[in-house]
């Protein structure tokens, strides 16, 4: 199966009212160029399940300027502004998960777990309305898994297989989003033919990507 697609291709995958995952960490480690087609693309009502919004002009943040979500999982907004304004007029809803809650939920899509057990958050606002668990003696929150339509992540390099290798810290949430959507799209700075990776230096198999794009090609 060839799984190269061309941007218009990719984007076209994404359609009003989905849920998307996007990779990155304060936009280190997201696929720019996506996200660029898709504010120009305009779809919208979408749900967005990210680390951050980035910044307005980085990042998902451009989607959120674009006004292109009408909901938001995140660990924080702090960043960017328009996030916070929306949020407060009510014009978008925002819930704010524990980062490590936010990681181990999305793992937890991906590999098929009924959701993770996490004392983070009893006792405050996050408890309300969640199931507790009590184990031993202790007594947690039952976090649900989260899973999206589409996952529009990153990589330095993939083959044409969709084998995926990282530069530095650029892997963080990409690594976990690739298995937990129905559609996992990948842009790669590079694409070589299978083989050209080495495969001790292989962070993401490519059982879980769909769809390549070549961000050399079009970027």
């Amino acid at each position: 199966m060839n799984k190269r697609i061309s941007m218009e291709e990719a984007v076209n995958l994404v359609k009003d009212g989905d849920t998307i995952m996007v990779g990155g960490f304060l936009a280190v480690g997201t696929p720019e160029a996506l996200i660029d087609a898709l504010v120009a693309k305009g779809v919208k009502d979408l749900t967005l399940i990210c680390n951050d919004t980035g910044f307005p002009e980085k990042g998902v943040g451009k989607m959120v300027m674009a006004k292109q979500f009408k909901k938001i999982i995140a660990s924080h907004v702090g960043t960017n502004r328009e996030t916070g304004r929306q949020m407060n007029e009510g014009e978008t809803e925002v819930v704010l998960v524990p980062q490590g809650t936010l990681a181990e939920q999305i793992r937890a899509a991906g590999f098929g777990l009924g959701g993770v057990l996490t004392p983070t958050g009893m006792g405050t606002e996050v408890e309300k309305g969640k199931q507790i668990v009590e184990v031993q003696g202790k007594q947690y929150l039952l976090e649900e898994p989260l899973r999206a339509d589409v996952a529009i992540i990153y990589a330095t390099k993939a083959d044409e297989k969709g084998n995926l290798s990282y530069h530095g810290s650029t892997r963080n949430f990409n690594t976990l989003m690739a298995a937990a959507a129905d559609k996992t799209i990948v842009l790669a700075d590079k694409v070589v033919p299978v083989g050209a990776i080495d495969p001790d230096t292989v962070i993401v198999p490519a059982v879980f990507i769909n769809y390549i794009v070549d961000g050399g090609a079009n970027g």
